[in-house]
């Protein structure tokens, strides 16, 4: 289970700090980190050339890596064939042939040796075999406090930074320069969230004051708030639009989650999502938005189905709006709270941050019944990070490319193979 999720690349996206939310652009080229040092960095690919004796030096790092404390023996390796040291720069090379084809394996002299996994062998030479992730931007200019969240238009173009300092920073990007050209105010505490909508004309943003203030975009690019809706009795943490419609959903600290839409000129809550025993941190929507899941300080995950009126199933809608009904609890897995649901568009797979410093991956079960599915915990890595793990995010264009960081401070990248494949 553990083999099916592999690091990729550990980044230190922001030092001496939380690193609270990372948000991919809509190619699945750029990543957008934020953090407890009032900054906004966006991150991409870069491939380079290995250099001339590049692997003398990657052996060398590879064997401070791996080597025990106190042992100074030599790293060996047998890829496959008799066991060579891994120093010299010939076995360096024929290290990072292997890496591409076969299991290795790799030991200390005077030892049995033991396996290293193709995965785990490419996790740690990763940053010298090629694409590396790099900080394009840092965005510094726009808070005096904490950033909590950041999004992008479905466009690509803006990006909107929420911060603890009361303020929602639109960030407009030219090619590869950033520059702020609003800053949204009116919330009284700190702006906890912020989520565009799929048409690209709507923004919501939520906060500690409880509120969840809908905004629309003009063609001018000015903001305007059309709608503070006060459904919440506590701290709003998290906001989501629906993947294709004009419905939002927010979490919170009451333990509730609600739903909203636009009714004549005016937003309203038409749903009211209860069942978690505790604060509410996050929600995820499918790719067909017909589910959300739910993730929650109780330790669960729900999985909340949408059913519209005249259903098949008999489950009673109230008017013309949808009703929505816990169809799966995922309980037991989790050991401390669960800060953030990430639900993979391509795939279907669920993703989970938990404050135990692990990720989990679950998937749902083929012959489940869709009304009451079943998911199996697929991937399972126990010590992602040194801390809290904050957010969990899947690229929307390359399946099983997934992003996470920490309290640590630290982004890792990780690749995800269903077990099945692996």
């Amino acid at each position: 289970m553990k083999d099916s999720l592999s690091l990729l690349a550990r980044i230190p996206a922001h030092p001496d700090s939380r690193c609270w939310f990372l948000a991919w652009d809509p190619s699945g080229t750029l990543l957008a980190s934020c953090g407890g040092d009032r900054s906004v960095r966006i991150w991409g690919k870069e491939g380079r050339e290995p250099l001339p004796g590049w692997a003398c030096a990657v052996s060398c790092w590879v064997g401070m890596r791996l080597r025990p404390r106190k042992v100074k023996s030599q790293l060996l390796l047998k890829s496959p064939g008799s066991w060579e040291p891994l120093w010299p720069r010939a076995a360096a090379s024929r290290c990072a042939l292997a890496i591409g084809k076969a299991t290795c394996e790799l030991g200390w002299e005077g030892s049995s040796g033991c396996q290293a996994p193709y995965s785990s062998l490419t996790s740690l030479l990763s940053s010298a075999l090629g694409d590396s992730w790099v900080c394009k931007s840092v965005l510094g200019e726009g808070h005096q406090r904490t950033i909590r969240k950041v999004a992008w238009s479905p466009c690509g173009s803006y990006l909107a930074s929420a911060s603890f300092d009361a303020t929602t920073c639109i960030w407009k990007k030219s090619q590869d320069e950033f520059e702020c050209v609003t800053t949204l105010e009116g919330h009284e505490n700190e702006v906890k969230s912020v989520s565009w909508a799929p048409s690209g004309s709507l923004l919501a943003t939520g906060s500690r004051d409880k509120s969840v203030w809908v905004w629309e975009v003009d063609e001018e690019d000015e903001y305007e708030c059309v709608s503070v809706l006060n459904a919440h009795t506590q701290d709003v943490k998290h906001v989501v639009w629906h993947p294709n419609q004009e419905l939002l959903a927010s979490a919170s600290y009451d333990d509730t989650v609600k739903l909203y839409r636009e009714e004549e000129d005016d937003w309203v809550c038409c749903a009211t999502l209860e069942g978690h025993e505790s604060t509410v941190w996050s929600l995820a929507f499918d790719q067909s938005g017909e589910r959300l899941a739910s993730c929650s300080d109780d330790k669960t995950v729900r999985i909340w189905h949408q059913y519209k009126p005249g259903n098949e199933q008999g489950v009673v809608c109230s008017g013309a709006d949808p009703s929505w009904k816990c169809i799966c609890t995922l309980s037991g897995f989790h050991t401390r709270t669960i800060y953030d649901v990430a639900w993979c568009r391509l795939t279907g797979a669920l993703a989970t941050a938990c404050g135990d410093d692990a990720i989990r991956i679950f998937e749902e079960e083929p012959l489940s019944n869709p009304q009451q599915p079943t998911f199996a915990l697929t991937a399972h890595m126990p010590r992602a990070h040194s801390q809290d793990v904050n957010c969990v995010a899947w690229n929307p264009k390359e399946p099983g490319l997934l992003a996470s960081c920490s309290d640590d401070g630290e982004m890792a990248f990780w690749k995800y193979q269903r077990p099945e494949v692996c």
